[in-house]
């Protein structure tokens, strides 16, 4: 199972960014996909997940701000980014989990906010 995540880079603050990941390889249906990120000294924190149901769940630091969405037919999630901040700024990995295979991880896209 591979994650191809992308749509990272550098924005100013009150910018937006659109990140993308699609799930390739599996022949299961993926049950959860979403987005973790790392800052620089800090842990891997979630961001929002999504199930193939459609429910979602967001850090309280993405509420309001951040949207997760995600296309079955393509096993493709997206984070639509806005209002951003300097404490956005982190290595974004995409996250898919299957009840049977697991948890996998994609190789993580750098968003940089900064003017």
């Amino acid at each position: 199972v591979q994650l191809q995540a992308s749509g990272g880079g550098l924005v100013q603050p009150g910018g937006s960014l659109r990140l993308s990941c699609a799930v390739s390889g599996s022949a299961f249906s993926i049950n959860v996909m979403g987005w973790y990120r790392q800052a620089p000294g800090k842990q891997r924190e979630l961001v929002a997940t999504t199930t193939r149901g459609g429910s979602t769940n967001y850090a309280d630091s993405a509420k309001g701000r951040f949207a997760i969405s995600s296309d079955n037919t393509k096993d493709t999630v997206y984070l639509q980014m806005n209002s951003l901040k300097p404490d956005d700024t982190a290595v974004y990995y995409c996250y898919a989990w299957n009840v049977a295979l697991g948890a996998f991880w994609g190789q993580g896209t750098q968003v940089t906010v900064s003017s």
